[in-house]
């Protein structure tokens, strides 16, 4: 059950340089490709349970486990700001968008217990989050390659 989930994450630092429209796509492209096996086993998950909401709480405990277990820091015995910061961040142009592509009837559900575990679990981390589509249409386009 969503075993080493945290590995959506190895490639955080590239995905989030230089963040651009169309390497966003591309970016997301390889990232769903890759690891959107993760998401769907998150629907499955919810849609076969008779509680849904407890379903998503497990879900969403998982989740933060897994990420809390990779990004701690052996010194510090947290994570650090710096890389919470990246992780809020690629949980709102990645994690969250992948979950809502799945165009599950529970995505919605699942994205919402997964933002309050993440909330709750890490500082500074009351963040929100959007479908693909939406942050894709934010991307501005060049205009006479300046931009």
């Amino acid at each position: 059950m969503l075993d080493h989930v945290e590995i959506v994450f190895e490639n955080m630092k590239p995905m989030m340089k230089k963040l651009k429209k169309k390497n966003y796509k591309i970016n997301m492209e390889e990232f769903l490709e890759t690891y959107g096996h993760y998401f769907q086993e998150m629907t499955e998950m919810t849609e076969n349970a008779e509680n849904k909401d407890a379903a998503a709480d497990e879900i969403a405990r998982i989740f933060a486990d897994c990420v809390e277990k990779k990004f701690t820091s052996p010194k510090k015995g947290k994570i650090e700001n710096v890389v919470q910061l990246d992780l809020n961040f690629f949980m709102i142009y990645y994690i969250f968008p992948a979950i809502l592509k799945t165009e599950h009837e529970d995505a919605k559900l699942i994205a919402d217990h997964i933002r309050d575990e993440w909330s709750r679990r890490f500082k500074d981390s009351d963040i929100q989050y959007t479908d693909y589509d939406s942050l894709y249409a934010a991307f501005r386009e060049k205009i006479f390659g300046i931009f």
